[in-house]
């Protein structure tokens, strides 16, 4: 049958309206996110935002049935925010979600830093987090520090666990005696009571403060020693294991959050505690490959004995018990759940911390 030119254009009106309400419908389940961090998506924290939750979040919104997209924007390494603007990025709405590094943020988040007060628990980073995880679930002052700040919590981040590099064999816990150590931050704190002299300094200066003689050694977890080849300036490894550190987190910014759909909701909580087991699963991974790289390279690798552990264990102050005194309504209970919650995993204090 011919058509003519009047129905021509009548069908092709038809066609034009129906797909123009096709795209409407389309463009009304679309949410458009922006994820980003202050560090580059090498490293695994970020790495995993970019690999697991971003393809991920619309793979499940699919297979869930649910008509809603996500449409983001990825910006990783700082192009939208420096190290030291992490929490602010996400509460004031940089960014939609985001890496946030509570390590820094100790006056406005100390709850979170509880694991540097709490040295030599367990060097399971994976267990850690998941215990992490599940008590931001359960203790409201957990996750009402993240309400404070406009962001909403999903999933812890952290590093495995700090061992000892020096510029010259380390064979006892005496050895520490009047040594300058590198310890960044909180970590100074690990220091107390063992004679050495904490160094505080940014990882892209331990090389040469090494190399100089600034420093003679240096407190750090294997994924950050290899790949800023601080083995070759100090050569001597003493595996002490300080322990796995929780040092932020994936979150969300509070506003953006509250807007979004249920099932949208839902999918990101998920990939949130996913987030944190497959980041700490490569961490654990890479550190082990690592190691064995250092060695290979002319490293000299040893184990602190289990007694010359303990007696940096005793020399240290009660950490514990000054954070609680100093970090606000809630801290004592998230002490007692957090080493509770560790030793059912199996990992016991090695003393009593906050006694």
């Amino acid at each position: 049958m011919k058509m003519n030119r009047r129905q021509f254009g009548l069908g092709a009106a038809a066609s034009a309206v129906a797909l123009t309400s096709a795209s409407k419908a389309l463009a009304a389940n679309k949410i458009r996110l922006t994820i980003a961090s202050s560090h580059p998506a090498t490293l695994p924290w970020v790495g995993t935002m970019k690999d697991l939750v971003v393809p991920e979040s619309n793979a499940r919104l699919e297979a869930a049935g649910s008509e809603t997209r996500i449409d983001w924007t990825e910006s990783y390494g700082g192009s939208l925010y420096k190290f030291d603007k992490t929490l602010e990025a996400v509460g004031d709405g940089i960014t939609d979600l985001g890496w946030v590094g509570t390590l820094w943020e100790e006056s406005k988040m100390p709850l979170q830093n509880i694991s540097f007060y709490t040295p030599f628990v367990s060097d399971d980073l994976p267990a850690m987090l998941g215990l992490v995880n599940r008590l931001h679930g359960e203790m409201p002052a957990l996750s009402d520090a993240w309400d404070r700040q406009k962001s909403v919590f999903l999933g812890a981040s952290g590093i495995e666990t700090y061992h000892l590099l020096t510029k010259e064999p380390l064979d006892d816990f005496a050895g520490l005696d009047g040594k300058k150590i590198i310890a960044a931050g909180t970590v100074g704190n690990w220091l107390k009571g063992t004679g050495a002299v904490p160094v505080n300094a940014g990882l892209p200066n331990f090389y040469n403060m090494l190399k100089t003689g600034v420093a003679d050694g240096v407190l750090i977890a294997f994924s950050g020693a290899f790949p800023f080849k601080l083995f070759e300036v100090a050569p001597y490894i003493t595996k002490v294991g300080i322990g796995a550190q929780m040092t932020g987190g994936l979150a969300a910014n509070k506003r953006v959050w509250r807007k979004l759909p249920e099932d949208v909701q839902g999918i990101l909580r998920g990939l949130g505690a996913e987030y944190s087991a497959r980041h700490a699963g490569i961490l654990m991974s890479v550190a082990d490959k690592f190691e064995g790289m250092m060695a290979e390279a002319g490293a000299t690798i040893t184990t602190l004995p289990d007694e010359e552990r303990q007696k940096w264990i005793d020399a240290l102050p009660d950490l514990a018990a000054d954070w609680r005194d100093n970090s606000g309504p809630g801290a004592g209970d998230v002490l007692s759940a957090y080493l509770s919650g560790m030793e059912e995993l199996g990992y016991a204090s090695p003393r009593v911390w906050g006694g």
